[in-house]
């Protein structure tokens, strides 16, 4: 029998010269971590109708997401950023033991995808990654693209991640997001020096088109892989940025679509500043990647040959620098010791499956 995944669209490391951390949570971390629900099993089978229903229709429709801000964030100075505590990284999947050599080519990471969402009734997109964690279920993203701060909830509605994400085709399967964890003042002062999120999946849910019935996929560490994590890392070393940007730029030029992962590459500078988002020291990267790539890793060490690294930030603002209409730098928060403690909460903790014996994934019955 042939399992073929559920298509919307019918379609179907180990670091030089860092240092490795041990797995603890670093003291007083619990009271910089802020957690909340994002879907229960009951409540997935509605998630899932509502992606993958008429071909994929609401994928095809959403938006891209991103934060306004008034005025284009700014590199004000050079310098680094005072770390809370020595470097440190997390091996990523399938590296805990390994060093693997260079690559002169950049092949796509098959952790990248994008993540989907709903914000009063309006469907929208960012991008996302796989991030190692002990169950192999964990996302990296920015905290703008779970933590809602449109309205007066929480978090968005209906969060799933595709990994791999191409031409509205799914090919490793789509996965809930259960749980979702940010740093305590994005969620509570929506301060975007701290724009990232950690959010825990269920397993992948596929479909047997032969036996009209959804398929469990297994964690998604397991069918994708996962980044390492690294943080209170030396500002200027080169990475690599990946998202799916849609948005138009300012000249009105549709570049993107947000149907492919798109890249790019070079050594972020320090600190960037705008104050209407609160934002004193991100990061910023020479980049012509638009709205839509919020949430995309950047990779540190990132090794073409195994499509893993370190993922020291994730996209969080953009914006056109010089004035000609186009974009041209993107921002992200530093990842520091308070970040890994985000990171930590999340890391050990388990989703499992939502599919039932059946073959139907936990739907809600409506009258």
């Amino acid at each position: 029998m042939q399992k073929r995944l559920l298509l919307p669209l019918g379609g179907l490391v180990a670091a030089t010269g860092l240092l490795a951390a041990a797995l603890v949570t670093p003291a007083g971390a619990a009271s910089t971590v802020s957690k909340a629900k994002l879907a229960s099993a009951t409540q997935a089978g509605d998630v899932m109708n509502f992606w993958t229903a008429d071909g994929g229709a609401n994928l095809k429709a959403a938006k891209a997401y991103g934060v306004e801000h008034k005025s284009v964030p700014k590199h004000v100075s050079t310098g680094g950023p005072a770390t809370d505590g020595k470097p440190g990284v997390v091996p990523a999947i399938g590296d805990e033991k390994k060093v693997v050599g260079k690559s002169k080519n950049v092949n796509l990471p098959k952790t990248v995808g994008r993540a989907f969402f709903v914000i009063d009734n309006d469907v929208y997109a960012c991008s996302a990654s796989s991030i190692q964690s002990q169950y192999r279920n964990l996302v990296a993203t920015a905290g703008h693209c779970v933590y809602d701060i449109e309205s007066k909830k929480q978090t968005v509605d209906k969060w799933v991640f595709i990994p791999g994400y191409y031409d509205g085709r799914a090919p490793w399967g789509v996965y809930v997001g259960k749980q979702a964890f940010t740093h305590y003042d994005f969620d509570v002062y929506e301060d975007a020096d701290r724009d990232y999120a950690f959010v825990t999946v269920y397993n992948g849910i596929g479909y047997d088109f032969d036996k009209n019935v959804h398929v469990d996929l297994g964690p998604l560490g397991k069918n994708v892989g996962g980044q390492g994590f690294a943080y209170n890392q030396k500002v200027g070393q080169p990475v690599f940025a990946f998202g799916y940007p849609a948005a138009p730029h300012d000249d009105g030029n549709y570049v993107f679509t947000g149907e492919k992962m798109k890249w790019c590459y070079g050594k972020p500078v320090y600190p960037i500043v705008e104050s209407s988002v609160k934002v004193e020291e991100q990061m910023g990267l020479k980049c012509s990647m638009t709205g839509g790539s919020s949430g995309g890793p950047w990779i540190l060490k990132y090794n073409s040959n195994r499509r893993l690294g370190y993922i020291n930030g994730v996209t969080s603002l953009g914006g056109d620098t010089d004035g000609n209409k186009r974009s041209d730098m993107i921002t992200s928060a530093y990842f520091d010791g308070e970040t890994y403690g985000v990171y930590r909460a999340a890391f050990s903790l388990w989703s499992g499956s939502l599919v039932k014996a059946d073959g139907s994934v936990g739907i809600t019955e409506t009258k």
